[in-house]
């Protein structure tokens, strides 16, 4: 796998579609497309329409055709775009015939491979193509659509770029002692590092909040038997889901839903009901429930309004720490008038709610939606929502830049601080692609004129 090939590939999903398009790119575009789709050449950038006939002559489709010159296009490289019917064995045949005119088939993702090779975006920018590609809510899309349009990769620019300067003021010392430098100011290379840090700290804040664009706000409703968890959750969904009973104990496994509100991802999972006195068979589906507890990014405790409130065991006391909890007082429309409902104290929101009747189902929809958006962190205007892979590069650059103060407060000599430094924009790297040493160089002289 070169860069001096050229690859065709679909460019639009399997199936049968009213439209598709399969996509080449490589040195040898220009040179298919003529061959290809005849005189006069495709014009850059504009559409046009043809007859393909493959290399035998034989028309394949009448298609639209659009040529991008490198290093104007999604590659950087030359490019062509042929659109088609959305028959597969058209696409078959437009692909067979690129192959068979010197083309070879692409690698998965090498076309935003070599986007990247070829400066066209960094590493962060790729990732994001598939999580806009894949993105199951709007808020999700937006923060995908962000994150490609450069958000992460300019807040990285930023950090680098003040690393950059602390480890060319430190090597300055290093590499020239016998130039005419200014005193060496550890503190001020203590303050760049502690600032850098912040905005690390700033962008592992959002790791969080990524996770759940990208895979949900884990709702999970907990509660007695006979509760109605079970109709609860058919009532948020509209539609029925959920098995119902009136016999306690019907739900023996969690079972899980998605929907969208306010732009997020829900995934609200239903499950077994806490008996105390369970059977074998009961035990094992309350064993479940625990591993979703565990698991929940907020909790719906539902309570049965008409019954006296039971008390929480320690367990779920315990999971209750740090995590949002609302008490959800179902059947509520079933009580005298005046009744007070069932609650567990100041420290949990109560919600009155009848899910077999509607009342209080959209006002807990709301609280919901509420809830996912309160796990995006203030100051966030960029929509920055990092992966695992990029908090994992954060994370050893928050070390690297706390060992490397540490260092300067406890006056290590400047090698050794200046390689925790160098392990800091390594991990960079990771996220938004290679830091040229010529970087720090260009800074070292700029700022400190070696050599005038």
């Amino acid at each position: 796998m070169t860069a001096s090939d050229t690859i065709v590939a679909p460019a639009t999903p399997n199936g049968t579609s009213a439209l598709a398009i399969v996509r080449v790119s490589g040195p040898g575009a220009r040179e298919l497309a003529d061959a290809a789709l005849g005189h006069p050449p495709l014009e850059p950038r504009a559409a046009t329409h043809r007859s393909y006939h493959d290399r035998h002559g034989q028309l394949v489709d009448d298609v639209v055709a659009t040529f991008y010159q490198g290093p104007r296009s999604y590659t950087g490289e030359d490019l062509l775009e042929v659109s088609s019917h959305g028959n597969p064995l058209i696409i078959k045949r437009l692909v067979e015939d690129f192959v068979g005119r010197g083309a070879r088939l692409a690698a998965p993702g090498e076309f935003t491979r070599r986007a990247f090779l070829g400066g066209r975006m960094d590493l962060a920018q790729a990732e994001a193509v598939m999580d806009v590609i894949h993105a199951r809510s709007e808020q999700a899309l937006a923060a995908a659509q962000q994150q490609l349009r450069g958000s992460l990769g300019r807040r990285m620019q930023q950090l680098t770029d003040a690393l950059v300067g602390i480890v060319a003021r430190l090597e300055a010392y290093i590499d020239f002692p016998e130039e005419d430098l200014p005193a060496e100011d550890r503190e001020t290379l203590v303050g760049g590092i502690e600032a850098v840090l912040r905005g690390t700290d700033d962008l592992l804040a959002t790791q969080r909040y990524g996770d759940l664009l990208r895979d949900g706000l884990r709702v999970v409703l907990v509660g007695e038997p006979n509760a109605g968890k079970s109709t609860l959750l058919n009532a948020l969904l509209g539609e029925e889901r959920a098995l119902v009973s009136s016999e306690p104990g019907t739900t023996r496994d969690y079972l899980e839903a998605e929907l969208v509100i306010n732009g997020f991802l829900i995934r609200l999972i239903d499950t077994a009901g806490l008996n105390p006195t369970p059977g074998s068979i009961e035990q094992l589906g309350i064993n479940k429930t625990w591993e979703q507890v565990e698991q929940a990014h907020l909790l719906l405790i539902v309570l049965d309004a008409t019954r006296p409130t039971p008390p929480l065991s320690t367990r779920l006391l315990d999971q209750l720490h740090g995590r949002p909890c609302f008490v959800v007082a179902n059947k509520a429309d079933q009580l005298p008038a005046g009744a007070p409902l069932p609650s567990l104290g100041s420290r949990f929101e109560s919600m009155r709610v009848s899910a077999l009747e509607g009342p209080g189902v959209n006002e807990l929809r709301e609280a919901i939606g509420a809830t996912a958006a309160g796990f995006e962190p203030a100051d966030n205007a960029d929509r920055i929502a990092i992966n695992a892979r990029h908090a994992g590069a954060l994370e050893e650059v928050r070390r690297s830049l706390q060992e490397a103060s540490a260092q300067i407060r406890a006056d290590i000599p400047g090698e050794l601080v200046a390689a925790n430094l160098r392990s800091a924009l390594a991990a960079c790297s990771e996220i938004v692609g290679p830091i040229d040493h010529e970087r720090v160089l260009d800074r070292l002289f700029a700022d400190f004129c070696i050599g005038k």
